[in-house]
């Protein structure tokens, strides 16, 4: 019988959501990681039985990845620490930003993005990771600069046709890809715009929020800028706008329909000084013509005002069928469409800021 999970993090732990596969009605646990930050959570559904990631901060032992190979109802770190720079690289890992299992055609190798900015890999399911040095390395890395959250790469994103083509985004320094399995790496954002530069079109350095991609489509890739909504039908060589249409181009995070290359999602906000929904409504579009035009979604969700944002890795999709689509703000609210973003149930409310949400249909 087939089960739904979800996995909230937030800046006081992680909770676990459990649903039956009709996804209507949630049951949560937790907290987990009591007082801990969650930054990032994963769910790696390729082998015989799903394995649950969570990217915790703790204020006084640092930062750890911890794994769940019972669907989050206990959670284990090897004794010897699950990420850490080498001695020479003369730096500690400040957050776990991001972790992406790698496609099916890579078993065991799952990745994580991390503050500083760096790359980490893992060879064996996630348990320990090793810095992609390469990317480390880097000469553009001393002029990378930090965003409001930090200097960290905070989106990973494989390529499911060719193991050795990766992109990865960092805020501030843009967006960089590898094609040879991480030896070497060039920025790839021609046509994303950096207001705040003197050059406005510059090689790197731009405020990336998100990218996404579709796995059958690896070539169309989208991104949410600090100011800028866009697509690359090119695998990230030339970008264009496809901000038209929205009520905001700025916001946090996009995300990609599991079975619909041309459906992406987003969550805009008024800018910079205000950071709040637009209209002070909670709102996500869709568009299902890769960013020609928008809709809003608004069926069952709140229809007072709200002041509370969407985070980066604040809003999912499940690989479902219909999929699934959530959605966490800032105020601790959490709330889940069964049907692509037609309609919403509230699942949670009154929780800590939520950081991150991941959710998967386990058969």
């Amino acid at each position: 019988m087939s089960e739904a999970v979800l996995l909230i993090g937030t800046k006081k732990g992680l909770w676990v959501g459990r649903s039956d596969a009709g996804r209507r009605e949630w049951t949560l646990e937790g907290p987990s990681f009591e007082m801990q930050g969650v930054y990032s959570v994963g769910i790696d559904t390729r082998g015989d039985r799903p394995r649950l990631f969570a990217g915790g901060t703790s204020e006084h032992w640092g930062p750890a990845v911890f794994h769940s190979d019972d669907l989050g109802r206990s959670w284990a770190e090897p004794p010897e620490g699950s990420i850490g720079f080498p001695a020479d690289a003369d730096a500690s890992v400040e957050r776990v930003w991001q972790i992406q299992p790698a496609p099916a055609s890579q078993p065991g190798v799952v990745y994580a993005g991390a503050q500083p900015s760096s790359l980490w890999k893992s060879a064996d399911g996630g348990v320990t990771f090793e810095l992609v040095r390469a990317l480390w390395d880097h000469p553009h890395r001393k002029d990378w600069g930090a965003g409001f959250g930090g200097q960290a790469i905070h989106t990973v994103l494989p390529d499911s046709a060719d193991p050795a083509r990766l992109s990865v985004a960092m805020s501030t320094g843009g967006v960089y890809q590898t094609t040879d399995g991480g030896e070497t790496w060039k920025p790839a954002n021609q046509g994303i715009k950096a207001y705040f530069f003197p050059d406005p079109y510059p090689e790197f350095g731009q405020c990336v929020h998100k990218l996404a991609a579709h796995p059958d489509r690896p070539d169309r890739m989208f991104a949410q800028n600090h100011h800028g909504v866009y697509r690359s039908d090119d695998g990230g060589a030339i970008w264009k706008s496809i901000a038209d249409g929205l009520p905001s181009d700025f916001g946090f995070p996009i995300v990609v329909h599991p079975h619909e290359p041309d459906t992406v999602y987003v969550f805009p906000l008024i800018a910079d000084g205000n950071r709040i929904p637009t209209d002070a409504k909670c709102r996500v579009y869709r568009s299902r013509d890769a960013g020609s035009s928008w809709e809003a979604l608004t069926n069952g969700l709140p229809d007072v005002p709200s002041y509370a944002p969407v985070l980066r890795d604040a809003l999912c999709t499940d690989e479902g069928s219909p999929a699934g689509v959530y959605v966490g703000t800032r105020d601790g609210c959490v709330y889940a469409s069964a049907d692509s973003g037609d309609s919403w149930t509230e699942v949670a409310r009154h929780l800590p800021d939520v950081l991150t949400v991941r959710a998967a249909v386990i058969d």
